[in-house]
């Protein structure tokens, strides 16, 4: 290219599709003033913020990924929105949503050509302005390296993921159409129907052995997966919304799921305390509606663990399982409605 400081490869400019057309087909500017000022007056930094730049490539993502949850961020305003008043979710979506959480949404350049910007700062380009398909280390680890990535690799501590011991990536499971949405404006990632589920690569009635057989007979349709099977503790947010920097702690915790209350799982400790949205003038006046644990779907999973080996950790131990004493303080009085204490085991036959 004409300017020498713009990382650009020549060799990449002839093989990429995407140059075919220019630089300003994309960015704008004016590719024949000469000089750079003019060259570079109007250009558009993040082009891709406007789905209509990728449409006419590739039309049918750009149509559907404008309602996916990766670009609307709509979960993180429905999260949150039930406590609120009719007025308070007024000033919620304009001074605190749009402001804030859409900082967080992501464009089609934000995964295939150069990571996002959190808190200001940015890895920059994936591999020199080429367009990359998947880079699950650098696209999706960054935004979600918070919690669910180190988990997977092993890095927040105890051992990776079996599926990331295999060699499996995020996509692997993750796949296209959940990423770029259905054309669906989903208020939450629960209510994708393209998301991965464990029983679409493991169904039940092909274990290998009967004990796993009975095992999980016997749980269906009331734990999760994740319950018996996550690998150990994962990370959980203690005051990160209260704009004081963020903290996390190691933990574990099984309850009753608040989006399904037949079921026991892992649950996250996600707390919107009853002062996080106070400076903006929000009271959450119906903050017990929602509790600030949510059933997650944890990424350390391992094939055997100390509930799979054992029924008395749960049935007898208790282990890992939420109980009042260790609720949050002045949480949501929701947070009661998701305890639950295992039932003894009946009948067992000691060997």
């Amino acid at each position: 290219m004409r300017y020498k400081g713009f990382l650009i490869d020549k060799n990449l400019i002839n093989k990429d599709p995407h140059f075919q057309e220019g630089c300003t087909s994309c960015h704008l500017g004016d590719e024949k003033a000469k000089g750079k000022e003019n060259a570079h007056r109007g250009v558009v930094i993040r082009p891709s913020d406007n789905l209509a730049v990728c449409a006419p490539c590739h039309e049918g993502i750009a149509k559907t990924f404008k309602d996916s949850l990766h670009y609307t961020t709509h979960g993180l305003k429905h999260g949150v929105s039930g406590r609120f008043s009719g007025k308070d979710l007024k000033t919620f979506n304009e001074k605190v949503f749009e402001k804030s959480c859409r900082s967080c949404h992501a464009t089609c350049g934000d995964c295939h050509v150069k990571s996002p910007s959190l808190g200001g700062a940015s890895p920059g380009l994936l591999k020199g302005h080429k367009f990359v398909k998947r880079d699950d280390g650098k696209t999706c680890a960054l935004c979600h390296g918070g919690r669910v990535y180190p988990e997977f690799t092993g890095e927040y501590g105890g051992s990776p993921d079996i599926h990331y011991q295999k060699g499996m990536v995020c996509i692997d499971c993750h796949t296209r159409t959940e990423l770029h949405g259905s054309g669906v404006p989903y208020k939450s990632r629960k209510e994708i129907k393209e998301k991965p589920a464990c029983i679409n690569c493991h169904p039940a009635g092909n274990e290998k052995n009967e004990k796993a057989r009975a095992a999980h007979g016997q749980h269906k349709d009331r734990l999760s997966c994740y319950a018996c099977h996550s690998g150990g503790e994962y990370r959980n947010c203690y005051d990160c919304h209260l704009g004081k920097g963020a903290t996390s702690k190691p933990g574990f915790f099984l309850g009753i799921s608040p989006r399904d209350r037949k079921t026991v799982t892992t649950l996250r400790l996600i707390p919107a305390k009853r002062d996080t949205f106070s400076n903006e003038g929000i009271k959450m006046e119906k903050y017990d509606i929602l509790p600030n644990y949510w059933d997650t779907a944890v990424h350390n999973i391992k094939k055997r663990t100390d509930r799979t080996r054992s029924c008395e950790v749960c049935h007898i131990e208790k282990k890992d399982f939420l109980t009042e004493s260790i609720l949050i303080k002045n949480g949501s009085k929701a947070n009661k409605g998701l305890l639950i204490a295992p039932k003894p085991i009946k009948n067992r036959r000691e060997k």
